[in-house]
């Protein structure tokens, strides 16, 4: 089987284990596996689907991808470790954002708590556009079921060992869809119709990764609020899971102040001047403040 390092940066700062955790949060995830302590997924290198297994490696300082399939062809290495690294933000640096928190009263401790924690990404346009679009205005658990739906009707499949993967829609696949194909999935007819028009303009190529790659934050932010059906929260949330600018803020978020009141132990939400209080001092560690809050809402990790 072919075997592929993929580096770490600042590997003291680095728990996969920590990762592991936040990626297994849900039991209606297809798109990757948790087994045996090791992390399973399709992907796509050279263009073709790719099945491999993430582990971490003799030392801290990389981790090690293992092709499951296919197994009589050497696939491109660097198509992988592009993957990972953006999905697991394995080029990332925390330490300053760690020192940051030690002068914050609202994130002090959140670094002891889960140190290692990456600010797990989609490394998918596609996917981090319409994620949010797919959940909005309802529950984390139905947002799950729906995302589940989507995936396994139209998504690239196959098995291996009898285990189902999947490579998220192609836009292409949803462009040619009529939005009533989405409604007996559950999906409201609003967002039926903002997936398939988002999947129009990226099938097009009115936006594309190379697009977004030369846009600076405002631009991009700008360029998402102009989709149907994309709003703030739902642009800063894919500038912050795909493009990966720090300052992407999501005031909006219902788990961001759930875990803001918890910690505070406010006795109701916070108020938006509250929360763009709190929030004012973050500035380049916006995006890992409000990942290690939503972390704060899921149980501890049992080591």
């Amino acid at each position: 089987m072919q075997k592929i390092k993929i580096s770490v940066n600042d590997p003291v700062n680095f728990s996969f284990q920590e990762c592991l955790h936040f990626l297994g949060r849900s039991d209606k995830e297809c798109l990757h596996y948790i087994v045996d302590g090791k992390l399973r997924r399709m992907l796509l290198a050279g263009g073709e689907p790719v099945v491999v297994e993430i582990a971490p490696g003799e030392d801290t300082a990389y981790l090690e991808a293992t092709v499951l399939a296919p197994l009589d062809v050497t696939v491109p290495e660097k198509d992988i470790q592009d993957f990972v690294t953006r999905w697991l933000h394995l080029d990332a640096d925390l330490r300053a954002f760690y020192d940051y928190t030690l002068t914050d009263p609202l994130l002090r401790g959140l670094a002891t708590d889960y140190r290692g924690l990456r600010l797990i990404g989609m490394p998918d346009l596609f996917e981090a556009i319409t994620w949010p679009i797919i959940g909005q205005q309802i529950n984390l658990s139905f947002a799950y079921t729906l995302r589940q739906r989507f995936i396994q009707h139209f998504g690239y499949h196959t098995a291996v060992d009898g285990t189902d993967y999947y490579l998220y829609p192609h836009p292409a696949v949803i462009a040619s869809l009529s939005p009533e194909v989405l409604t007996p999935m559950q999906f409201s007819r609003s967002k039926a119709l903002y997936l398939v028009e988002t999947a129009k303009v990226m099938a097009s190529g009115e936006l594309s990764e190379v697009i977004m790659a030369s846009l600076d934050y405002a631009a991009a932010r700008d360029r998402l609020v102009a989709l149907k059906g994309i709003g703030n929260w739902s642009a800063n949330y894919t500038l912050m899971k795909y493009s990966r600018f720090p300052q992407a803020v999501l005031l909006e978020d219902v788990g961001l102040q759930n875990a803001i009141r918890q910690r505070l132990q406010l006795p109701a939400k916070p108020s938006m001047a509250e929360l763009m209080e709190y929030a004012r001092p973050w500035r380049q560690h916006t995006a890992y403040a409000i990942f290690y809050l939503w972390r704060s809402l899921l149980s501890p990790l049992n080591v």
